[in-house]
């Protein structure tokens, strides 16, 4: 397993960057605009890890949704992403530690579950998407994940 990322949503990029980088000092490693899904993905990391950002270092993913919601209640964390060597054996060891999957790896690659303090944790599959297999093909999302 390995550490990925943290990310954190944020309504305003200027502001969320000015105190990210400028006042906290993490250095912008890479962006993506989804037009499609109407949202910015900003990826940050520390100055020492920020040469490493694409040999894997902790990063930072700053979120801005378009549609500028409202965040209240701690909605504004978002998860912590960590990537798995088997995404299908990892859901199963959860199940077997009566962790509920609540969103499902129905792709071979993604699924999302809560700590008991209802923290979101993302689980991703390393390297390509494993061949979609039962149970997870199948089965529902579960509440908000």
């Amino acid at each position: 397993m390995r550490f990925l990322h943290t990310m954190v949503r944020v309504s305003d990029i200027e502001d969320s960057l000015a105190f990210y980088c400028g006042a906290l000092g993490l250095k912008e490693v890479r962006r993506t605009e989804n037009a499609t899904g109407k949202f910015t993905l900003i990826f940050l990391a520390a100055p020492g890890d920020a040469e490493a950002a694409d040999k894997h270092a902790p990063l930072v993913e700053l979120t801005h949704n378009w549609n500028q919601e409202i965040y209240t209640g701690g909605r504004n964390f978002g998860h912590i992403a960590l990537e798995v060597p088997d995404i299908y054996a990892q859901c199963q060891r959860l199940v077997d530690h009566d962790v509920e999957i609540r969103r499902p790896p129905r792709d071979g690659k993604m699924a999302f579950v809560r700590s008991p303090d209802g923290i979101s944790i993302e689980l991703l599959q390393a390297g390509a998407p494993l061949p979609p297999a039962e149970p997870w093909q199948s089965m529902p999302n579960s509440g908000t994940w």
